[in-house]
């Protein structure tokens, strides 16, 4: 027999203990019978949209259900910006329809006032459009000082969003435009 030396005993302790030690931490090498979950986009319906963080124009894959509940929403690998890579803002973007903190009605704060009250879409945009009214009428421009017609407001100013896609932000030109806006700036130039 072969002696046994104080390196053999180490060896056979240390491996001894790793056993064991690793016995503990709940290791099962039994083989384990796995199954593949179903995905929860299965049947869903795929929509292309651009992220509404920035300017980039990252594009997102919002997948909806039959109901129309958006169910999940991943960067689109097809995208030629971003091809299917998000920030940590848009890969966020599914708690954008899905937030129980989401406000789901229309607030209003007074002047001066210090609480918010529930008010109808009917109120609040007649109440917009009244505001922007009295605003274009009190500094409507419609000859300059060399008495030539410029019709413009200077009293209203417009910061566009990256949220807008081309035609949206075509048709909301036209709407400043025709209001005589002049002073027009967008968050992709800021």
């Amino acid at each position: 027999m072969k002696d046994f030396t104080r390196r053999d005993f180490l060896k056979i302790s240390g491996v001894t203990a790793a056993g064991l030690t690793l016995s503990q931490l709940g290791f099962d090498l039994t083989p384990a019978q796995v199954y593949a979950a179903e995905l929860r986009i299965k049947g869903a319906k795929e929509t292309p949209t651009i992220c509404c963080f920035c300017s980039v124009g990252c594009g997102i894959l919002v997948s909806t259900d039959k109901k129309g509940k958006v169910i999940n929403a991943e960067g689109d690998p097809d995208h030629p910006i971003s091809e299917g890579a998000l920030c940590p803002k848009g890969g966020s973007s599914y708690q954008i329809a899905v937030n129980d903190n989401r406000l789901t009605k229309v607030r209003y704060r007074a002047p001066n006032s210090t609480s918010w009250k529930e008010v109808s879409w009917d109120w609040a945009l007649d109440k917009i459009a009244a505001n922007i009214k009295k605003s274009r009428d009190k500094s409507f421009v419609e000859k300059n000082a060399e008495g030539k017609v410029v019709n413009r407001t200077n009293g209203i100013a417009s910061v566009g969003s990256a949220a807008l896609d081309n035609e949206e932000c075509w048709l909301y030109q036209k709407l400043l435009r025709s209001l005589g806006i002049v002073y027009i700036e967008h968050q992709a130039r800021i």
